[in-house]
């Protein structure tokens, strides 16, 4: 029996065995292979967002460009985040990204241009935007990088998802947003924050970098958003007729599948820790 052949439970163990090990050796070995982990993931769930779009009809998003922006903001935070090339880079992006509208002048193929445009920023902003923002995690203190956050982001979402699967699964009867997902239910949500609290109560005991406190704040963060960046998604698969972003993980569908949850979720804990800095150092 092939991998497609097995239950979508068994895809999603069989997945997470080979590609969970490799994850945390990457962000554990350096800053540098978070770095190339990190970066790839963006690129592959950032080409799959600009293949749904273009899967309609008259779309036509600058899919290599869009791309190749977000392949040098994700370098340029990592690098300036990392304190080795200054702040001022950042401006780099600017004319980038205004070329975009030029390009456009040349594609005379394209019977709406301005729409296209605007679905090469969305790739930008909803795909490479928040991958970036990881980095930005990573050395939110003084430009040092730290693994912990991150695997703690991880862990929780792994919690939050699983925990909803499970729940969902053998108690789901209460539909949480059926018009958008008829999978999903509230005791399903439930179970994902439940799973991610004790994850969180884990994390607090063994990574002692941030509060208890900042810890179910990040959790909780990470159920809510999390859960309404699958809706987002949703969405927008929805709209286009489709199940999965991809088939690239048995299981799981595409990366942006995988991390849709952490795309929305990543402002909104940046945002809590620098509001809420009283962590230890």
């Amino acid at each position: 029996m092939g991998l497609r052949d097995m239950s979508n439970l068994q895809q999603r163990v069989i997945a997470a065995i080979i590609a969970v090990p490799f994850l945390l050796f990457c962000v554990l070995f350096s800053d540098y292979s978070f770095l190339g982990l990190f970066l790839l993931i963006g690129v592959a769930a950032q080409l799959e967002f600009y293949k749904l779009v273009g899967s309609i009809s008259d779309n036509l998003p600058l899919t290599f460009y869009g791309t190749f922006c977000g392949v040098v903001l994700h370098l340029l935070t990592f690098f300036i985040e990392k304190g080795e090339i200054a702040y001022s880079n950042y401006y780099i992006l600017s004319p980038l990204l205004a070329l975009i509208f030029f390009i456009k002048l040349y594609k005379a193929n394209d019977e709406k241009p301005f729409k296209n445009i605007a679905y090469t920023f969305l790739g930008i902003i909803y795909v490479a935007l928040p991958f970036a923002l990881l980095t930005v995690l990573a050395f939110l203190k003084n430009e040092t990088y730290d693994p912990q956050i991150i695997l703690g982001c991880l862990f929780l979402l792994w919690a939050s998802d699983s925990g909803a699967y499970f729940a969902g699964t053998k108690f789901g009867k209460t539909k949480l947003f059926e018009r958008v997902s008829p999978k999903k239910s509230w005791e399903g949500s439930i179970g994902g924050l439940i799973a991610a609290m004790i994850v969180a109560y884990v994390l607090s005991i063994y990574y002692t970098n941030y509060e208890s406190w900042q810890w179910f704040g990040i959790g909780i963060i990470i159920v809510v958003a999390g859960t309404y960046g699958d809706l987002v998604e949703s969405l927008f698969k929805r709209s286009i007729n489709i199940k999965d972003s991809a088939d690239t993980i048995p299981g799981h569908g595409g990366f942006l599948d995988r991390f849709d949850g952490l795309l929305l979720s990543i402002p909104f804990i940046i945002t809590f820790l620098k509001l809420f800095p009283n962590a230890k150092l």
